[in-house]
């Protein structure tokens, strides 16, 4: 039984007056404890980014850079074919300009959490995900980075030494493998169906997946998209039911 995780969300998700999602960024921010800002490539701009560490701060939410492929049109979640040399250039950029921001308002970077299809790149790619982990090391050897568990990109930081974030999705499916099975467009759910999924993981280390049988699964932090419909109902379950079982939400340290 768990008695504290992190409880996540990606945030900033708009783009000028495109809204991704019903627009409750600011409903949810005081809700979680780490905000995964999007940082420009599929979805935020320049006055977003400002804005969302702005309440992060106001919050003090951990933020964390949400880079992902340079793919407005499909909202980074479409496998784009490049080599892992240009998506770390892509990656380090969009890191960068969200670091920016937090000078500004005298807080730091505390984590990165790859977007979408890069998210899932990242996870199968050895290649890639090494490219990406010894970038951080040279970088920042003590940002969090935020991943799943079963993937490659886990493996390969813990074996290089960048301190990880395994991520649970409290909105999305799992498969036996104990990967999520990645989507492109999600629909409503049951808030009292995803909080009941959550407390199951958190007391019992188990999901139920696609295929009908429970996995192990093993966690510090629960992740719930914003863009998700009704996305501010699931958090407000979600962070209710850990509430009421005694499990403490506060944001993971390095």
């Amino acid at each position: 039984m768990k008695t504290q995780v992190d409880l996540n969300s990606d945030m900033g998700e708009n783009f000028g007056p495109w809204r991704i999602g019903d627009g409750v960024d600011e409903l949810i921010m005081p809700l979680i404890s780490s905000a995964n800002i999007a940082t420009g490539f599929h979805a935020g701009d320049p006055v977003i980014m400002q804005r969302m560490v702005e309440l992060a701060e106001q919050y003090k939410v951990g933020i964390g850079a949400h880079p992902g492929f340079n793919d407005l049109v499909g909202f980074g979640r479409r496998h784009l074919n490049a080599g892992p040399s240009e998506l770390v250039s892509e990656f380090v950029y969009q890191m960068g300009a969200l670091r920016e921001f937090c000078r500004l308002h005298g807080t730091v970077l505390r984590h990165v959490k790859p977007h979408g299809a890069l998210y899932m790149h990242a996870a199968r790619d050895e290649t890639l995900a090494r490219a990406l982990v010894t970038a951080l090391q040279r970088l920042q050897p003590d940002l969090l980075l935020y991943c799943m568990g079963q993937s490659s990109i886990h493996r390969i930081a813990m074996e290089l030494g960048q301190p990880t974030v395994r991520e649970f999705y409290a909105d999305r499916d799992y498969d036996l493998s104990g990967s999520i099975v990645f989507t492109r467009k999600v629909s409503a759910l049951d808030p009292q169906a995803v909080a009941a999924k959550v407390m199951r993981a958190c007391r019992d280390g188990v999901v139920l997946t696609v295929e009908g049988e429970s996995v192990p699964i093993d966690f510090d932090s629960v992740c719930i998209h914003s863009d998700t419909p009704g996305a501010l109902a699931l958090v407000q379950a979600t962070r209710e039911v850990l509430f009421e079982n005694g499990i403490t939400v506060a944001r993971p340290v390095a």
